[in-house]
């Protein structure tokens, strides 16, 4: 079998794979050298994909009301219970939640049946908690949702700033091509703004670690610095913008001088003054973007003071310059395109807009079309709570974990009359409270189409059969919709659906939406599943792509000009307090990916952060009592989490950090989002998950422990458990309130101990327990139970169980927790692509004097594919040879980045 062409299904960057059957079985992968998006680079979660394609946890039949069910009959109880609600509650009593993990293909029908037919604009995405902001943004300053540039501008600039983006762990591949451009080009600057040291800042320039939600500050004290030194683009802003004079008024009454830009954003004046210096004489310069801009209160706000900027130089649609946003989603982009955001309507057209709602109507013969906006994320599962929302269809994905506040989203979806969850997992926090449950395929089995950041259309083809019981998204909604009655739902194949999108983005157009692939709209079957990368626009009587946009001038704002908006800056909605005094930040970890439905299913991905963490300055730790290692309680006003403690230098004072990935399939209690405050920008109505004022306090329980396990076990009698998947076995973290009165029942009862031989040694009045279980001279489980969270390190046992049989003298060194040969521990893995650990990277360094990240790459692989490790790496070697090998102020060893 050849080598499948595809496409990620992790980030924006939109990464294209070879994926192809292994020798020894299962799949093998590879980046696609002729993508455009990566030239065959892969991060740490791509090279992992074949541990994630079997059906281990799918969702293999409908159910209903918990029972197996026929795809007929739960099709039909779907179709009915929306029936009711819509004969008898009306259109806005019905709301679909879906997933920039769907295909257009997919999001296309799931909009057209809300919007056009039930007569509902109540549609929103999971893309509204990341990318919402940046939409806005870009409608107020352009006039319509667009990113001006390409990934190629990263290679022709030579100013990149880096802005609320830990670009090196969560966009590897586009962060390897900064680097890459950094060696072509010594000239290239990098600045990183962002409150924490992460891994991004090893190789910058300057970092600039500013107070939490002062961005707007800064780039608005940029605006006017700019305008009073002359650096401004006079033939560009008379000609092709508007507004210019409000935005500086209101820049300069805010952010008047580089000293109180210093004093407002707690950063030191000289570095505000080089950023500024370095932007005025660089032409040739890219401010990229992510969560931290747009995951704010005011995170609209903020991306038009970093747009303001671009477009008084005139830095905006040529090479090497531009606003960038970088999306979280493989289709984030995608469902933009279609409209499936609660304010749009379909193609770039506004919901507004009464021309445009005719058109569509028109376009689709549709019966019902929405005439305003619907519900936002956060607002629709407030009313799904009051019961004004009785109907709600969930598809890919999982708010009860993704979103702010979800102790309330929790009480929204019990309450829900009718829950519809469409996923290709079958236990996750969500499906728990659903009613009915339709198998969907999961990627490697999905047929159609994406778009990255760029503005990149790249098909994702299928390479698995259909896992028993699955069915496309598509194929779900239009079943459903030909049960209700609606007609122009008869598609045969996703290739059917995308040219009718790419019709309707032409629809009534001639340039006067960007937005336009109608130059597709002909493809045949061979022509849609030999589709090459391409970028939008397409227009018509063409089949190449457009890199970037704007450059001549021109934008789709009534006046035809660019919109300078005037942006009063806001302090974050909910502010530190005497109760909550440290300010949490959330974000993402480098070898796993949202709730770890896919990445927790492959255990190289583990090796890296198997339990979930709380980063904190250490003089925060210690004003608090609390010690790494340790366990900690984080409470806010809207709930609380229990997770292990990780001092970091990389923390600002009075801020910590905690991943946002840890479910109830995954921990007893750590999951971000019951922590995170559910306020939202005003404009486009994202969630602040980058600002909630918490309290840290020590959690001290009766006794701690680890358990390392070939079965999965239920941890009865933890009061708190965190489990990871690793290779061969179940790695639990545990900890408890209660002393139990004989552990070896206990142990013996975790996991089954009636097989092979069992050796233990206990201290009763210590309060220390050790059980190691051998079953055919393999290492079967073992559980280290102490005092205090003082236990031997996990790796060296974890590496055991991969062994055919143990000796004598492994067995006691299992026993012990220790090996005798200290050399047999590798340690704490550094190098997820290569399993590389912090010892041995350590002996290299200290034994074999390799002080550089190429010499060790050269020697044991580890940073040579997608270069995340690169900034623990130069740690390392800055603690062992002062600061040879580094390029910046590199990121803690410990991974709290």
């Amino acid at each position: 079998m050849a080598a499948v062409r595809t496409t990620c299904p992790y980030c924006g960057v939109g990464c294209g794979l070879l994926m192809a059957p292994a020798d020894g079985g299962g799949w093998q992968v590879r980046g696609d050298p002729d993508h455009p998006s990566n030239h065959g680079r892969l991060c740490s979660k791509g090279a992992a994909l074949p541990q994630t394609v079997g059906n281990d946890g799918r969702l293999a039949t409908p159910e209903v009301a918990g029972a197996p069910a026929s795809w007929g009959h739960a099709l039909d109880v779907v179709a009915d219970g929306f029936r009711q609600v819509l004969e008898t509650h009306g259109p806005d009593a019905v709301a679909f939640y879906v997933s920039g993990q769907l295909l257009t293909e997919d999001y296309y029908v799931a909009n057209k049946l809300m919007k056009g037919f039930m007569g509902s604009a109540n549609i929103d995405t999971n893309s509204r908690l990341c990318m919402a902001s940046s939409v806005a943004g870009h409608r107020r300053a352009f006039g319509t949702d667009t990113v001006p540039g390409c990934y190629e501008d990263f290679q022709q600039a030579e100013l990149i700033v880096l802005v609320g983006s830990n670009t090196a762990w969560c966009h590897p591949v586009l962060y390897r091509r900064i680097v890459a451009a950094r060696q072509d080009n010594p000239a290239l600057r990098v600045v990183v703004v962002d409150p924490r040291t992460t891994a991004t800042c090893e190789g910058a320039d300057l970092h600039l670690a500013l107070g939490p939600g002062t961005d707007s500050i800064l780039f608005s004290g940029l605006l006017a610095w700019l305008q009073q030194q002359g650096h401004g683009d006079r033939a560009f802003v008379e000609g092709h913008t508007e507004g210019l004079d409000e935005a500086l008024q209101q820049a300069r009454w805010y952010a008047p001088s580089i000293a109180a830009v210093a004093g407002h954003c707690g950063l030191a004046a000289a570095d505000v003054e080089r950023f500024y210096g370095w932007f005025g004489a660089t032409r040739r310069t890219v401010t990229l973007y992510s969560q931290g801009i747009n995951q704010t209160s005011s995170g609209t706000d903020k991306v038009n003071a970093i747009i303001n900027c671009h477009l008084l130089t005139g830095r905006i649609g040529r090479p090497g310059m531009g606003p960038f946003s970088i999306t979280g989603q493989p289709n984030a982009m995608g469902g933009r395109e279609v409209g499936a955001l609660a304010n749009q309507l379909a193609c770039h057209m506004d919901i507004t807009n009464a021309a445009h709602r005719d058109a569509v109507q028109g376009f689709w013969r549709s019966p019902a079309m929405a005439d305003k906006e619907g519900l936002k994320a956060v607002d629709l599962f407030r009313a799904v709570e009051r019961g004004e929302v009785k109907a709600l269809w969930i598809m890919a994905t999982n708010p009860a974990v993704s979103m702010p506040d979800t102790s309330q989203v929790r009480r929204a979806l019990e309450r829900c009359e009718l829950l519809v969850v469409s996923d290709h997992v079958r236990h996750t926090d969500t499906t728990d409270f659903a009613h009915v449950l339709l198998p969907a395929l999961g990627w490697g089995e999905k047929d159609g189409t994406v778009t990255s950041s760029e503005r990149t259309i790249s098909r994702q083809r299928p390479f698995l059969a259909p896992a028993a019981g699955g069915r496309p998204d598509w194929w779900i909604l239009c079943e459903v919709a030909r049960r209700l009655g609606y007609a122009g739902f008869d598609y045969g194949h996703p290739r059917e659906i995308f040219t009718e999108h790419a019709r309707l983005s032409g629809l009534d157009n001639a340039g006067a939406r960007d937005f336009d692939i109608s130059g597709l709209a002909t493809l045949d079957r061979h022509e849609y599943d030999g589709l090459e990368p391409v970028q939008w626009p397409v227009p018509a009587g063409r089949r190449d792509g457009t890199p970037r946009l704007f450059g001549d001038g021109r934008f789709h704002t009534p006046s035809g000009r660019a919109r300078f908006v005037a942006v009063t800056p806001r302090p974050p909605g909910n502010g530190p307090s005497p109760d909550y005094p440290l300010v949490l930040n959330t974000g993402r970890l480098r070898d796993q990916w949202h709730t770890m439905t896919r990445t927790g299913l492959a255990p190289r991905l583990w090796a890296h952060h198997p339990e979930p963490f709380l980063a904190i300055h250490p003089d925060d730790a210690l004003a608090r009592g609390v010690e790494e290692g340790g366990l900690v309680r984080v409470s806010s006003a809207w709930g609380e989490a229990v997770v292990r403690c990780r001092p970091s230098r990389g923390q600002r004072p009075g801020e910590v950090f905690m991943p946002m990935h840890w479910s109830l399939q995954f921990a007893s209690a750590a999951g971000v989002g019951a922590l995170v405050n559910p306020i939202t920008d005003p404009v486009s109505g994202q969630p602040e998950f980058k600002h909630t004022p918490v309290a840290v306090a020590p959690y001290r329980p009766a006794w701690h422990g680890f358990l390392l396990s070939r079965q999965a076990v239920a941890p009865a009698g933890a009061s708190y458990w965190s489990r990871a998947r690793r290779e061969g076995l179940w790695h639990y973290e545990l900890a408890g309130d209660e002393q139990p009165g004989d552990w070896s029942e206990v142990a013996r009862r975790l996991v089954d101990a009636r097989e092979g031989q069992w050796a233990e040694l206990m201290d009763r009045a210590g309060g220390h327990y050790r059980g190691v279980s051998i079953v055919a001279d393999r290492l079967q489980s073992c559980l280290f139970i102490g005092p205090d969270h003082r236990l031997p390190a996990r790796d060296w046992l974890v590496g055991l169980f991969g062994r055919e049989a143990l000796g004598a003298r492994d067995r006691l060194d299992a026993l012990a927790g220790v090996p005798r040969d200290a050399g047999a521990d590798a340690g704490a893995i550094v190098c997820a692509c290569f399993g590389v650990g912090a010892r041995s990277l350590e002996k290299a360094i200290r034994e074999d004097g390799m002080v550089t990240t190429e010499a060790i790459g050269r020697a044991l692989g580890a940073g040579t594919n997608c270069g995340s490790c690169l900034a623990e790496i130069g740690t390392l070697i800055a603690r062992h040879h002062g600061d040879a090998g580094t390029a910046g102020p590199a990121a803690a060893v410990d991974g709290t980045v």
